[in-house]
Formats: structure tokens, sequence, C-alpha cells
């Protein structure tokens, strides 16, 4: 537990009640995964029964960056514990009529257990997520002892799902394209070319195909013993650059904004000021046809695609889709607040975000859905670390570059991450931004576009220059 605190604790100076939330988090968090040997994460923990101890992609997408900064052991045995479900996801990919493997939506074993397809085998994108999660820690940790040995082969039936999931379309030019499917938003279901899916499916079939070019030329007895257990041929990569370079992106240039699916922006809005607070959840209240005929979202989608592949839109881009989107979520699942707040920080809507962050937070202390007698909500509250470190740290794990700013209720944000073996603390305070090196080789990183190093005995400062998108200091906002 002590190594756990040092490694992962977040202190937010000058709000007790932020400081209390955060805290109460990560050590629900602590208890949850301290022992995830074998085993994976169930949406619940150790807390409930809800969802029958089950696993999704809550796992990788939410919980795992955590442990991958902080506890990078347990990240791997998480990984480890997906591959392991590796026969059954190739047994369930035959079921479906597809090559390679097809993880379950909702399982304990190994096995689908989602009794609605609309919302949980069609959500297709767990797949990617998963290839995704295993990048993002290879990325992190430089274990390429695990990509080569396990995660390669993870790679390879993933993109060979893709593959045959999808077609190259005569009617778009060409153009891949992912039909019959379902985003992270599940008051859409069952669409053609959903925005997060696709780009998700691209990054999953690039990377498969860096991976296996990569394992070719490290280890040629680690290739050989891959081809001899996938049956993979030479021109397999070559067709899941293809099909990831020619990937279907709706974009709509009437709306000036990236389109959901390939009819989301067709349908009807959603009338907000005639649904009352009682009305929500929608879903409890509304025959899911109802809701699946409108513009509503239940969760982050192409704002999650912002928050995971950022490096897909421009900064204009990026704000866009937020200000469109977000007046369309509801936030009637847990797994909203958090996204929704590292999103609006990314478009520099501070007030919005501190909001989000707040209100992520309460989720579970304050029980703000009623349900927490069915189990605390983990994946949400590992969002809140994402919403802290990729929110008000404005950290990007590929570019390893930071953009902080303070929330007007904190004096002091300070995490930790670590970076390979590395230690290597963030401050954020009203006149400075400093890095300091905990432990481990010096750590080349960027503040704002400005590259330092970071030594031992020598923290890195930076000016708390904080402003807002039109230039406005962010104290005088902090003071208004």
């Amino acid at each position: 537990a002590e190594v756990f605190w040092e490694r992962s604790d977040v202190e937010i100076g000058g709000d007790a009640e932020l400081q209390r939330a955060v805290r109460f988090n990560l050590f629900q968090l602590l208890q949850a995964t301290a022992r995830a040997e074998t085993l994976g994460t169930p949406a619940k923990g150790v807390t409930g029964r809800g969802y029958e101890g089950h696993y999704f992609w809550d796992s990788e997408v939410y919980v795992l960056p955590l442990l991958a900064y902080t506890q990078p052991r347990i990240a791997r045995n998480l990984l480890r514990f997906r591959h392991s479900m590796l026969p059954r996801a190739r047994e369930r990919a035959h079921e479906l009529n597809h090559r390679g493997a097809t993880f379950p939506w909702r399982t304990i074993n190994g096995e689908e257990a989602s009794a609605y397809y609309q919302a949980g085998t069609a959500q297709y994108h767990i797949n990617a997520d998963i290839a995704y999660a295993l990048n993002q820690y290879v990325h992190l940790t430089g274990d390429v002892e695990l990509l080569y040995r396990h995660g390669v082969e993870l790679l390879v039936e993933t993109a060979r799902m893709w593959a045959s999931l999808g077609f190259f379309s005569d009617r778009l030019d060409g153009e891949f394209v992912i039909h019959a499917v379902t985003g992270p938003d599940e008051y859409s279901t069952v669409v053609d070319n959903n925005l997060f899916t696709n780009l998700m499916a691209a990054e999953n079939l690039r990377s498969a195909a860096d991976a296996v070019a990569a394992l070719r030329s490290h280890d040629t007895h680690l290739y050989s013993r891959l081809v001899a257990r996938t049956g993979l041929t030479p021109e397999e990569p070559e067709r899941w650059r293809r099909a990831a370079q020619k990937m279907h992106i709706p974009y709509d240039a009437r709306a000036g904004v990236h389109a959901q699916d390939d009819g989301f922006l067709d349908q009807q809005l959603w009338d907000f000021a005639a649904t009352p607070p009682e009305k929500y959840p929608l879903l409890l209240s509304h025959h899911p046809l109802v809701i699946y005929r409108h513009q509503v979202i239940k969760q982050a989608d192409v704002v999650l695609a912002t928050v995971l592949l950022p490096e897909e839109f421009t900064v204009e881009e990026r704000r866009r889709i937020f200000e469109y989107y977000d007046a369309l979520t509801t936030g009637d699942s847990s797994l909203s607040e958090c996204i929704q707040a590292i999103a609006a920080a990314d478009a520099e809507k501070y007030r919005t975000a501190e909001e989000y962050l707040v209100d992520a937070l309460a989720v579970d202390l304050a029980d703000t859905a009623g349900n927490v007698r069915d189990g605390l909500h983990l994946a949400s509250a590992a969002g809140t670390w994402m919403a802290v470190v990729y929110g008000f740290g404005g950290y990007r794990w590929r570019t390893r570059e930071f953009c902080p700013m303070l929330p007007t209720r904190a004096q002091r944000i300070r995490f930790t991450l670590r970076l390979g073996e590395s230690m290597l603390e963030v401050a954020i305070e009203p006149a400075l931004v400093t890095y300091t090196l905990r432990s481990g080789e010096p750590v080349t990183a960027r503040h704002r576009g400005q590259e330092f190093a970071a030594e031992a005995g020598r923290p890195v400062t930076f000016p708390g220059d904080y402003r807002t998108h039109d230039g406005t200091p962010w104290r005088q906002v902090r003071s208004a």
C-alpha cells in the first residue's frame, strides 16, 4: 500500500473536499487491482454484486492507464489476462463468421455474457481498445518482451478480425468501411462507420503491421513461432496497412464537424428542453427505438476519440467536436464526466472542465446515480485520475507533452508518472509548474511545446502563465 501511494497519489492543495474524493477513488482502485495476478478488474471491483463480477472495456481504457503509469506490474498482469482469453476469442470470431479473434464485450471466463447484442457484441471496438491499451503500456514501459512473446499474437488476431469485418467500398472510392457496429455511445446502436470504432480499428491495424515487422527484424525465432502458431502470411500486414490508410472517417463539411457515424447527423435533435430531470437516464423512461432515432448521447463517443487519439484531429477540430457533442450528451453513464472533463480542458473551456471533474469525483461519494448499493464505479474512479493528469495536467502520452492548467478551486496539483524506469513528479501551482525527477535516468519531455530534460537534483520550472482560449490570463478568471 505504501508503494501504491508513493507512486499513485494525487495531491490537490487548497480544497479538502476534492482531495478527499480523489484519494477515496485511488483507494478503491488499490483495493480492486492489488491482487489482479491472473484475473482482470471487474467493473465494480470487490465492492458489490453489480454486473456479477464481469469484465468490460473499462479495464483497458479507464483503469489500465493509471496502472501503466504507477503500477506497471499490475498493468502487465491485466494484459496477460486478456491474452489468456485468446483461444475463446478465436472461437467467438468463428461463431460470428470472422477471421482472427473477437473478444467478448462482457465476460468473466472468456465467453460472451451480454444478452443484448445491440449494446454488447456489436461493440467491436473492445478489440481495438485492448490493442490500444497494449500499445500504450509498451510505449510507456518499454516492455518489448511482453509485446514479442504475447502482444504481437493478440495484435495479429484482432487485426485479422477488422480486416474481415470491414471491406473496401467501391461506392466510396475504395475507402475501407465497417458496418453494423456500436460505438461507446449506447444510445446509437448497430450503425455504419462509427467514427470511434473506425479510428481505433485503423490504429489496431497499423500497430499490428508495425509489431510484426519489428518482431521479424528483432527475433527471427519468435517470428517463426508466431507464423507457425497463427498461420500469418506476408501479405496480411500490407492489407492491414492499406485498410488503415483507406479507413473511412465520417465528416460533415456543412456542419464542419466529424460525424459520430454515417447517419447520426441526419437524425432529429433530442428535445432536451422538454425532458424533465426525472426522465434521466433516458433508457429507463423511453423505449430504445425512440432514443436510437435521435441525436442524443449517453456518453463520450467522438469526444472519446479526441481524447485517446488527439493526433488524428487538429486543435480546432477537437474544439468543434467538444462544443457540438457536449450539448448532446446526457451523462447517463458514469463513464461520461471524466472524459468530458479532459476534452473540455483540451478545448480550453476550463470552467466546464472543472465542473465535470467535480461531478466525476462525486459519482460514488454522493451516489449521484443512486446505485452505489450495487457497487462502486471503478472506471469512473480511474477516469478521475485521467481527468487530473490528462485534463488539468494536459498530458499527451505519445509526445510526452504537458499543457497544464490549475482549477480555480485548487492552489496546487501534484502527481507522479512512471516513465520507463524513471519517476517524474509534476507540480502545478499558481505561479510555477515544476518537473522533478524523483528516481531513475533523466527524462526528456515537453512543456507547452518547449522541450526540457529533468535530471536528478535539478528540478525544471516554467512560469504558470495560464490563459484561456481567448487569451484572458487565468488569474483574472480565478478571481472573478
